[in-house]
């Protein structure tokens, strides 16, 4: 599917990106792919990093920059939307500034998709997007709703939309590893809780993700990955198990579990040996949760009532576990 197209990510000088357009770029053969992000000393590094590869294009701009958008989907064919307001504390700060990135953002994602009768549409989305307690997680929920139901909207184009929901990504700016590495020199690691777990993916993991889903999506699909959970102070003591763990109290927006299939998705979740599908909640999507039974070998009914949350997950990540995943992600 990605050999001869053309590719836009946005966000595209994130963790997620990077990693993205470094393995497109070594094992397909796109047309072209863009990145699209805010941050041109990002963009010159990265280009760097690339030795200025003849397949990329470096657009500056902000997805709340519609006009930009449409500028740059011109001829595209897929769109992979990771751009996002992440920061959980700092979104609790400035509500508005996340709503402006992570919902009108989304929509403009999807009109200027219209506009340029992209193919497909997949947008990144977060573990905290299910029953969000935060305004970084009620503004990614209310974007999935948004792609969910562009395919309602779109008439004769052949766009399709879908939404790919996954946990922690060990390493990725943001993440707990990261923080936890800047402070090998002090004395202890801070906590805000020692109850508190974690889901965990690598980057490897979900792009592998990302693509399948992007080869399995037929529009209105969140799709999410069977992945384990870690207990943070495991984490910690995987880093050093010498250090002292200091309690210092939860964070304004922050679970102690995170959750990626709510309970009241669960009545319209498909299960398969790796994966969820949520199917939309729609008259007008044209599949459902039955035809999709039907055609999905592997494929069963995800048990209702139940959630799948990273505290009473079946697969918790060991400290031996951890320490390996860190050796091989070169993070410890």
């Amino acid at each position: 599917m990605i050999n001869n197209k053309n590719i836009l990510i946005t966000g595209g000088t994130g963790s997620f990106g990077r990693s993205l357009t470094s393995f497109l770029l070594k094992n397909y053969k796109p047309k072209k792919i863009i990145i699209f992000s805010r941050d041109e000393l990002k963009q010159s590094q990265m280009m760097s990093e690339l030795n200025n590869n003849k397949f990329l294009r470096f657009f500056i701009g902000d997805v709340r920059d519609y006009p930009r958008l449409k500028l740059a989907m011109r001829d595209v064919d897929y769109v992979f939307h990771a751009a996002a307001l992440k920061h959980v504390p700092l979104a609790e700060y400035n509500p508005f500034e996340a709503v402006k990135t992570n919902i009108l953002g989304a929509q403009n994602i999807i009109d200027a998709s219209y506009e340029n009768n992209v193919k497909n549409v997949l947008a990144l989305s977060t573990d905290k997007a299910s029953s969000p307690v935060n305004i970084y997680g009620a503004t990614k929920l209310a974007s999935d709703k948004l792609f969910i139901a562009a395919n309602n909207y779109k008439g004769k184009l052949k766009t399709k939309f879908s939404v790919v929901r996954y946990g922690n990504v060990m390493g990725s700016r943001g993440s707990v590893v990261p923080i936890f590495s800047k402070l090998l020199n002090q004395d202890y690691f801070p906590i805000t809780d020692k109850r508190m777990t974690r889901f965990n993916i690598t980057l490897r993991e979900a792009i592998n993700f990302v693509l399948e889903s992007l080869k399995m999506m037929r529009g209105g699909e969140i799709f999410v990955p069977k992945i384990p959970s870690f207990r943070v102070t495991d984490l910690a003591k995987a880093l050093d198990s010498n250090k002292k763990i200091k309690i210092i109290g939860m964070r304004p927006g922050e679970k102690l579990h995170e959750e990626m299939v709510s309970i009241g998705e669960s009545i319209n979740t498909i299960e398969f040996k790796n994966s969820y599908i949520i199917c939309p909640q729609s008259e007008n999507i044209i599949w459902n949760k039955n035809l999709h039974l039907k055609n999905k070998k592997g494929s069963k009914s995800f048990t209702e009532n139940v959630s799948f949350n990273s505290g009473t997950n079946d697969h918790f990540l060991s400290i031996k576990e951890l320490k390996n995943l860190l050796k091989l992600n070169k993070l410890s």
